[in-house]
């Protein structure tokens, strides 16, 4: 019988560390498996992070979104991974050994220290933030739309379209999609201050959600 090949070990010492997070903390997780990788391309998809000269992640995990950014950034690309979990930062931080990435441990709340004042063009995020405490939820996207350029995105995923209404109080345009490759499926929204559409806007599958 094959032995497991590398990429499955790893795979497999990823959804063990997820696993391991979300039962020591289930609403700071919001999920018992990391999201697949056609979701996080999927989510991607909706603006391009290739030409973004800094990238801020909010909820790092165990590194499935890390690694696809980092896949498709520049070489002169920065990504600034934050991750509240010291066990989770640690591991993404020892097994992404590359000089474009910032692995910080700390909150998404503190998201403004941790820019000191660099501005983000993409702003990735998967935290759970329906099953965080509401105001926490609140502060993070408020911080998130203050912290963007006029020609900024935030990317969002979630496993429910309850947050669409909190991304429209606070953006002028919010696409959204969903990515059925992916267990439970994911709920993908790119959101803009500004509606003027991008190329991405253009070339991808997702329309304006029209929710109130």
């Amino acid at each position: 019988m094959p032995s497991d090949t590398p990429d499955q070990r790893s795979a497999l010492r990823e959804r063990l560390r997820f696993l391991r997070a979300f039962l020591a903390h289930p609403r700071r997780m919001g999920a018992l498996l990391p999201t697949t990788r056609a979701a996080v391309d999927a989510m991607l998809d909706l603006d391009g992070v290739e030409d973004a000269e800094v990238v801020l992640e909010l909820g790092a995990g165990t590194g499935s979104h890390t690694r696809a950014i980092l896949d498709r950034m520049g070489p002169s690309g920065h990504l600034i991974a934050v991750e509240i979990d010291p066990a989770l930062a640690a591991s993404v931080r020892a097994e992404l050994a590359d000089p474009r990435l910032e692995v910080v441990t700390g909150s998404a709340e503190d998201l403004h220290e941790i820019l000191d004042d660099r501005v983000p063009d993409v702003i990735v995020s998967a935290l759970p933030f329906t099953s965080l405490p509401s105001e926490v939820s609140a502060r993070i996207l408020d911080r998130a739309a203050q912290a963007l350029p006029d020609h900024g995105c935030l990317l969002v995923l979630q496993y429910s379209p309850v947050v669409t209404r909190s991304l429209r109080r606070r953006f002028a345009r919010v696409q959204r999609t969903v990515s059925p490759r992916n267990l439970p499926p994911a709920f993908l929204f790119a959101c803009r201050r500004s509606r003027l559409a991008n190329q991405a806007d253009r070339a991808g599958p997702a329309e304006d959600d029209p929710s109130p």
